[in-house]
């Protein structure tokens, strides 16, 4: 079978799901220790025939909207909100579409509902985001093709994936966070949860080889200093050749706070070795006025890269204007968006950087359609921390995680005795996610989750 499948959908429910974190992760001014997953399945029919697909996502506080006035619970409220508008737009329309054609009409819809009931704009596109996988999901099954093969015969109906050398990758290398509240050494004071699974950098290199690593910024010279030099002792001592990213997650405020840091960084002792092995630096600078300052003239030497800021289409474009060289993948953000940057990534490789992130994707949908998603464009190395701060499937039904580790053996690793996500020399097996579907042949148990009304 080639070319879009066309779908109906039928019904969409919204589910979701409690997490609870083995170890508090700290970026920028937030502290999360607890939120909850949201799941989405879509019920469709294709030819007469009826099909499901699901996708699953974390809701994260403080960072779809990082306002000091909110709650977490009022973050979690609103990413429900952009989640009920998806899925009331994309049933208004009873038309048969490709997915792509669907994301299009539904996904503008809902997110202009959601703008005019407050939230903002990398908020209102969370649902959409959600929907989208799911319904690529459905058609991919309808269709028995895998993501890769799928997108090469243009399943989907984007007009991007022709455009793309797409690769069938067998592995992904790993790339391990460092939060600002991690434990670094193991006799450095601090949680130490009795689950089988390391809880500091130097327990995560050795358990899984790792030699790829982000570390977070606080935006504060002399604390950045201090735990960049700190992280460095571990890395240089047991990571060998390793290689790093840093993330700002918008702590700065302007272009020029940033080229301050920048400076006083590069002339500290402590962080020269540190910055040499730096591959980019993520979202420095908020992002309301990120895209309104060049940082052309700071002359950083590493590439620096967009993250928050992706909330339209023309991101990328507006941002490489102004001296940014890359941009992140994520599929939160939507996997149409990915697909769209890694075009124009694609354009001029030796310059310009897509990147893998999002270290809260969870055991099961979120994080093998999330690494698949990612690798599938070329991504080499990703950030995958959602196994570091929660033990494995969490509070899943036992069951669930077993029927996940089996069907996709590789992925996941039994030892402990529950699933937990298989790294291996600093890698992760792909090879079982090429099935038909997007990057899973299971389900969660629906009935073991709480629904969204």
């Amino acid at each position: 079978m080639s070319g879009a499948v066309n779908l109906r959908i039928r019904e969409v429910q919204l589910f979701q799901r409690h997490v609870t974190l083995r170890l508090p992760f700290r970026f920028g001014a937030a502290t999360v220790t607890q939120c909850p997953q949201a799941f989405v399945r879509v019920r469709a029919e294709v030819g007469g025939k009826r099909i499901e697909g699901a996708s699953a996502e974390l809701m994260v506080p403080k960072w779809f909207d990082k306002s000091p006035a909110l709650t977490h619970e009022q973050n979690f409220e609103q990413l429900r909100e952009s989640l009920r508008n998806a899925r009331d737009a994309l049933l208004a329309s009873p038309d048969l579409l490709s997915p792509h054609a669907h994301a299009q009409a539904a996904g503008e819809t809902a997110t202009t509902v959601s703008l005019a009931r407050g939230l903002p704009r990398l908020a209102a596109q969370f649902g959409p985001a959600l929907l989208d996988k799911a319904v690529a999901d459905a058609a991919l099954r309808a269709a028995g093709l895998s993501w890769v093969d799928g997108l090469r015969a243009g399943a989907l109906g984007d007009p991007w994936s022709a455009q793309l050398q797409l690769v069938r990758p067998d592995h992904v290398r790993l790339r391990h966070t460092v939060g600002l509240a991690d434990r670094l050494t193991d006799d450095e004071a601090g949680p130490q949860p009795d689950d089988g699974l390391p809880s500091t950098l130097e327990a995560a290199i050795r358990r899984y080889g790792l030699t790829h690593f982000k570390l977070k910024l606080s935006g504060q010279i002399d604390a950045d200093l201090e735990h960049l030099s700190r992280i460095a002792t571990v890395l240089d001592a047991q990571a060998g050749d390793y290689r790093v990213t840093l993330d700002g997650n918008e702590t700065f405020v302007d272009a020029g706070s940033l080229g301050g840091f920048w400076r006083a960084l590069s002339q500290a002792p402590a962080a020269r070795g540190l910055l040499q092995r730096t591959l980019l630096l993520e979202q420095p600078i908020a992002r309301r006025v990120a895209l309104e300052q060049s940082i052309s003239a700071l002359k950083l030497p590493v590439p620096v890269i967009l993250d928050e800021s992706d909330d339209r289409d023309d991101v990328l474009e507006r941002g490489l204007a102004l001296g940014y060289r890359g941009i992140s993948s994520k599929a939160c953000k939507g996997i149409y968006r990915s697909l769209h940057n890694a075009v124009r990534v694609a354009q001029e490789p030796d310059r310009l950087v897509l990147s893998g992130e999002d270290l809260t994707c969870q055991a099961g949908l979120a994080v093998q359609q999330d690494t698949l998603l990612a690798a599938s464009l070329g991504v080499t190395h990703i950030e995958r921390n959602g196994h570091h701060y929660v033990d494995g499937f969490g509070v899943a039904p036992q069951a669930e995680a077993q029927a996940f580790a089996a069907a996709h053996p590789g992925f996941y690793d039994t030892a402990l005795g529950r699933p937990h996500l298989s790294i291996r020399a600093g890698q992760l097996d792909l090879r079982s996610l090429h099935v038909p579907g997007f990057a899973s042949t299971t389900f969660p148990h629906w009935d073991s989750l709480q629904a969204i009304s």
